[in-house]
């Protein structure tokens, strides 16, 4: 049965209507976005085979354009459209970023990392350059590793700290393990970053780590 055959409450787009997005399932909120299924197949079956087939949305938000257009209904339009939506919501925590103090918005620069860090195949590393007022500037992921382990070279992140006129940065790598906890390297690298960077009087606010659902903070866990 189509979903035009389904209870109006119960059809996605008009369930957000009356009773706002965050009523809505992962697979109700995907399906309106596909807006049409395939034969056989509703808008929300298909949403939910995704779902299933990646794992999580998140997941499929780092499926690659191969993976995307291999599932029957899914195509390069439809990929396209996808990423978009991902970019217009990076940019827009981005923005949340730059317009506020990030030490009294953890929550966007949270939002912002998950976003852009979770489900990734291999550990990256990336730095969020922030002015006096601790708004952010720019952030770049400036190295990349494996499943396990990334080179971090200290010289290059106070290079790009000083190109940005940076007076303070936050640190934020992926655990592909999922497991958030820090590592000892992880607290020798925060270390040592935090030594490098006070000598050209940048400061270190957080690190966090992103693994899985949770993001940790090393300023919440007084480590930095």
């Amino acid at each position: 049965m189509g979903i035009n055959n389904w209870p109006e409450g119960e059809r996605p787009r008009e369930k957000l209507l009356q009773r706002g997005a965050s009523a809505l399932s992962d697979a109700e909120l995907l399906a309106i976005f596909l807006r049409t299924g395939v034969t056989g197949k509703s808008a929300v079956d298909l949403a939910r085979e995704l779902v299933a087939r990646f794992g999580s949305l998140t997941g499929l938000f780092a499926a690659s354009q191969e993976e995307f257009c291999a599932i029957h209904g899914m195509g390069q339009a439809k990929y396209v459209q996808l990423q978009a939506v991902l970019e217009m919501a990076r940019r827009a925590l981005h923005e949340d970023m730059q317009s506020g103090d990030a030490l009294n918005s953890p929550g966007a620069v949270r939002d912002y990392l998950q976003l852009l860090l979770r489900g990734r195949g291999q550990e990256v590393f990336m730095v969020i350059f922030l002015d006096a007022q601790h708004r952010a500037i720019a952030s770049e992921e400036l190295f990349h590793g494996t499943l396990t382990q990334t080179s971090v070279y200290p010289r290059e992140v106070v290079k790009r700290a000083l190109y940005h006129n940076a007076a303070a940065v936050i640190f934020a790598h992926n655990h592909p393990s999922g497991v958030a906890e820090p590592s000892q390297a992880d607290r020798l690298l925060t270390d040592g970053l935090k030594q490098a960077l006070a000598l050209v009087d940048v400061r270190v606010l957080d690190h966090f780590i992103v693994a899985g659902a949770g993001c940790l903070s090393f300023a919440e866990r007084g480590m930095v």
